[in-house]
């Protein structure tokens, strides 16, 4: 673009000259913006300048980003947007105690993965030069700070002056209002925009659709104001504003939150209002960046040059559509988007898997894969050695990128070797299916859903192999299957929409706004050990604060009546930070012959509410007295403090590489998982049960102590979780007193983390512990589950007696005579302790020994039957051999108990007779009969397969095979009938 304009002669007049002007002013701010987006605006520095701006300028605090996979809520997969770190925030259910409690001013730049679930842009990716599955979202908040006015007026002053973005090419929407649901424009937010200077013409009214934001069907959302940029500029563009015009694009949107949306779909003002806001940075980085595609700048360029270095494909030209001839540049680009994808989620412990968002990861890598393989027809291992190239365009603001270089690369090779693998056998099976088609031109729906389920196939590979051959795939089944299979998996746990636990922000307000409390439940801590050794859990006292029912804060609830009970203070624990809730029940003042079974506990935004199911009436202010089932509370500490030793265990023998990635604490189990490559040994297994056995045989202290977070962080070995804490913090360790761990950091290596959960005293009461299953959930995830105490005596004696089990099978098979039918029984028997030993809890490293044995002892048993049948067919071969030694067809009857050596009689009967058509049937006692034959290779007037299945459904029956063997089964009273008919169909066939 030039760097001057010539202003035409015909300018005559103020006005005209006046417009001139203007528009030459326009064009050089533009050629000023112009000249420095290559060299200034990188993306490092704008999602930089984007921080400081927010921290130096307006004061917000920095929050860094939170990992990809959701804190702590399952109606996500993925983070999706830069908000989902604070709902608890909006909510109203932050603990006060935390950190997060105390923010005002927030601003970030959050990891985030849109595909799977509502927000869905996996199919997209590649097809245009702005769609992704993974991308960085810049964000400000204000937590009942301010408002729209310097909401809008912050947003302004960064693109205008901070970015220099002109003016002109700015369009801003906000709410116009819903007259069906009583809504009213957002006029306050036009004006807003209209003092700070956009002109009239640039600011347009939108609905509900694009103009009002909903965090789901309830909760807080409210109107919003977006702003769109004009890439072409110097003309008005408003006509083109959410027209899905590539040349107006929205960059930011800004959400006032100032409603609720009710169960009954109404709104309701919130008590507090905030503003969330959140622009892409990778759409802002190519307006800065003067591109128009997203994969033209910085934070694409390298992969991209990457790309073709490795797989030596035409260079990338930027075509969509029928212009990207062969898909090459779509391939380039969903390569690029997905190794993002894969690398960002790998490093936060997301990895490719069989349900959730691990499947979603890993339709993303399979999706990856086959444009690498397929399209650029790179080596395998070329996606894998890209992460490298993703680490250096993203490491500076996720340095876990950087760390984690080598897991991921691991990981994603490891699955792309298997996919490959599954290709080639998908490929085998559309192959031998479409040989069985006898012409037919419509693939096997069940068979194309088959390879797609269990392979992970993916079908429209499959329609371009079907369609490469004149073949289409029967969509109708397809479709239906695919219904069922979505049906079946929302047949869950039925939700209780009307849940007397959950109190939504107006309760949560309310309890604030009349000065309840939170509440204090400190008391679940107050336990100890009594002089019999026995612990001891004191009831506590505690007053009625609030009763929630029916979705409202209620002063009174009846008998039979489920209800939520706040009270002043208690000693139950409600379920958080792995550990399963108390349960127990209270009893009311005046009413001590009458339990109030507690069923449930939880926390929310400082107070426990306890479910109960009055057992008569039940007011606010009642004093009550609360007792906890104390079984159920100590075997929760047991499993609790083994987990800690657990996690400690696994750091001693394996390294700091091990991370947690999740754990749950019941009665009965605790289960644990974490991050490694491969499985454990049973050397390892039987390591990690003796350094716990040694811990537990010591008895050691459990210490717990309540620490300034930042002091607590700062305790070397310390292991910490993703979660917010509180603050202060509760540190737990083993052996080591706390005090001891601050003051001299070279203190011998012990369990220590931070931990709200409730612990034993001392280890020695765990008194036993056994991993009884440790298996890989996926690549580079293990899951530990494991027992104690009485529970893991019971696991150590079923081993045992499974040990002697397996030893006397041993013997039993080396002892054996050599007779098909002992042989066939001892194959059965050893199948039978097989599944004892894979479904017994018992030790894991014991199982795996016996696995072992199991294993091999069937390997013996299936050769020892192989030999037999094959030594027994040859002389029934033999035998039919001399009866039909001349005869090109032969059918007939043979004696045998299985499939197999039917089967093997005919094979040897053929190598016999290797032009002969043969056919053998067995009539058992039930009338069932087993069916074999065998034709001669390139027979073109029978094939075997045609053979064994018309005979056999003749018979009521089924069967299939080749064109050369086939074998099936039937059932008949007259052997002699299906005989004949056996032998008309053949000589039929060779008639014609």
């Amino acid at each position: 673009m030039a760097a001057f304009v010539r202003i035409p002669k015909t300018c005559n007049s103020v006005l005209l000259n006046l417009k001139c002007f203007i528009l030459a002013t326009r064009l050089r701010q533009r050629v000023a913006f112009s000249s420095t987006i290559s060299t200034e605006f990188t993306s490092k520095r704008v999602r930089h300048m984007f921080t400081e701006f927010f921290k130096e300028q307006h004061h917000h605090k920095l929050v860094s980003s939170s990992p990809v996979r959701p804190r702590g809520d399952p109606s996500l997969l993925f983070v999706n947007a830069g908000m989902n770190q604070f709902k608890p925030i909006l909510l109203g259910t932050v603990d006060p105690r935390s950190e997060m409690a105390q923010y005002r001013r927030v601003a970030n730049s959050q990891k985030c993965v849109r595909a799977g679930g509502k927000h869905n842009d996996l199919e997209d990716v590649g097809r245009d030069v702005y769609h992704h599955t993974f991308f960085e979202m810049l964000g400000n908040w204000s937590f009942g700070d301010y408002f729209k006015k310097e909401a809008c007026s912050m947003a302004w002053q960064l693109l205008t002056e901070v970015y220099r973005i002109p003016p002109d090419h700015l369009y801003m929407s906000y709410f116009g209002g819903d007259k069906t649901l009583g809504l009213a424009a957002d006029e306050e937010t036009r004006e807003i925009w209209l003092s700070i200077g956009v002109q009239p013409d640039h600011i347009l009214p939108f609905g509900m659709k694009d103009n009002f934001w909903e965090m789901g069907d309830t909760g807080p959302c409210g109107p919003c104001t977006e702003i769109h940029y004009d890439h072409v500029g110097l003309r008005n563009a408003a006509t083109l504003v959410n027209s899905d015009s590539p040349d107006v694009v929205e960059i930011w949107n800004l959400v006032f939150m100032q409603y609720n949306r009710e169960p009954d779909g109404s709104l309701r003002p919130l008590p507090q209002l905030s503003v969330d806001t959140g622009m892409g940075l990778e759409r802002l980085v190519t307006i800065l960046q003067g591109q128009r595609s997203n994969y033209d700048t910085d934070l694409f360029t390298p992969l991209i040059s990457a790309i073709h270095q490795r797989s030596q494909c035409p260079e990338y030209r930027g075509q969509t559509g029928e212009a990207d001839k062969g898909s090459v540049d779509m391939a380039y680009r969903v390569i690029a988007d997905h190794i993002r994808t894969l690398s960002v989620c790998i490093a936060d412990g997301v990895y490719p898997g069989m349900s959730g968002a691990e499947l979603v990861l890993r339709r993303i890598l399979r999706r990856a894969v086959r444009f690498s393989t397929e399209v650029l027809k790179a080596p395998p291992g070329m996606l894998a050695s890209l992460v490298p190239t993703v680490a250096y365009i993203l490491g500076d603001a996720y340095p876990e990128l950087h760390k984690e270089t080598d897991r991921i690369m691991d990981i994603i090779n490891d699955n792309e070797a298997q996919f490959l693998s599954s290709l080639k056998q998908g490929r085998r099976v559309i192959e031998r299916t479409l040989q069985k088609m006898d012409g037919s031109k419509v693939f096997p729906g069940s068979v194309a859903w088959s390879l797609h389920c269990n392979l992970g196939f993916p079908l429209d590979l499959i329609g371009l192999m079907l369609e490469e051959r004149g073949v289409a795939m029967d969509t109708e089944t397809i479709q239906t299957l695919a219904l069922e299979n979505e049906q079946l998996k929302a047949q869950g746990p039925v939700v209780d929409k009307q849940s007397c636990m959950d109190l939504d922000v107006h309760s949560l307000s309310e309890l604030q706004r009349v000065g309840v409390p939170h509440t204090d439940d400190s008391p679940k801590y107050h336990y100890s050990l009594g002089q019999d050794g026995k612990y001891v859990f004191p009831p506590c006292r505690a007053t009625v604060q609030a009763l929630y029912y029916g979705q409202a804060l209620v002063p009174e609830v009846q008998e039979g009546q489920k209800c939520g009970v706040v009270l002043d203070q208690t000693c139950f624990y409600a379920e958080q930070g792995g550990q399963a809730h108390d349960q127990g029940y209270f009893i009311r003042d005046g009413l001590q012959d009458v339990l109030f079974p507690v069923e449930a506990v939880q926390l929310m935004g400082g107070y426990v509410v306890h479910q109960v199911t009055a057992a008569e009436a039940l007011r606010k202010g009642d004093q009550v007295e609360l007792f906890v089932d104390e079984a159920q509370r100590l075997a929760c500490m047991v499993k609790h403090t083994a987990t800690h030793v657990l996690n400690f265990s696994l750091r001693q023998l394996l390294g700091d590489g091990v991370e947690q990635r999740g754990s749950h604490v019941s009665p009965d189990r605790l289960r644990f998982d974490f991050s490694i490559k491969g499985t454990l040994s049973i050397q390892q297994l039987q390591d990690i049960e003796k350094t716990i056995q040694d811990i537990i045989t010591k008895d050691e202290l459990v210490h717990t102590q309540e620490l300034p977070l930042t002091l607590a962080r700062g305790i070397q070995g310390l292991r910490t979780v993703d979660e917010v804490y509180p603050d202060p913090v509760r540190v737990v360790s083993v052996g080591v007193p706390v005090s001891d761990l601050l003051s001299s950091p070279t203190s011998r290596p012990t369990s220590v983390e931070l931990c709200c959960g409730t612990h034993l005293l001392r280890t020695g009461e765990i008194q036993d512990f056994v991993i009884v299953s440790e298996r890989q959930m996926v690549k580079g995830m293990s899951r530990i589950v494991a027992v104690t105490g009485e529970e893991a005596r019971k696991a150590r004696e079923a081993g045992h007696i499974l040990v002697q089990e397996v030893e006397a099978m041993s013997a039993r098979v080396a002892s054996a005579d050599m007779s098909i039918s002992t042989t066939q029984r001892l194959s059965k028997e050893v199948g039978l302790l097989t599944d004892a030993v894979d479904s017994t809890a018992m030790p894991q490293w014991e199982r795996r020994k016996l696995q072992q044995q199991l294993k091999a002892l069937q390997r013996t048993t299936n050769t020892a039957i192989r030999k037999l049948e094959t030594a027994e067919a040859g002389k029934k071969a033999q035998t039919l051999w001399e009866k039909h030694n001349k005869s090109s067809l032969v059918v007939d009857t043979v004696d045998a108990d299985s499939i197999s050596v039917v089967m093997k009689v005919v094979n040897q009967y053929s190598d016999k007779a290797p032009g002969a058509l043969v056919m053998l049937l067995s009539h058992q006692q039930s009338g069932k009969v087993l069916c074999a034959c065998q034709v001669p290779k390139g027979c073109s007037f029978l094939s075997a397969s045609d053979w064994a299945l018309a005979v056999c459904s003749h018979l009521g029956g089924n069967a299939g095979g080749s064109a050369i063997v086939a074998k099936g089964t039937g059932s008949t009273q007259d052997i002699s009938e299906a005989l004949q008919w056996a032998e008309e169909f053949a000589r039929g066939k060779i008639q014609h």
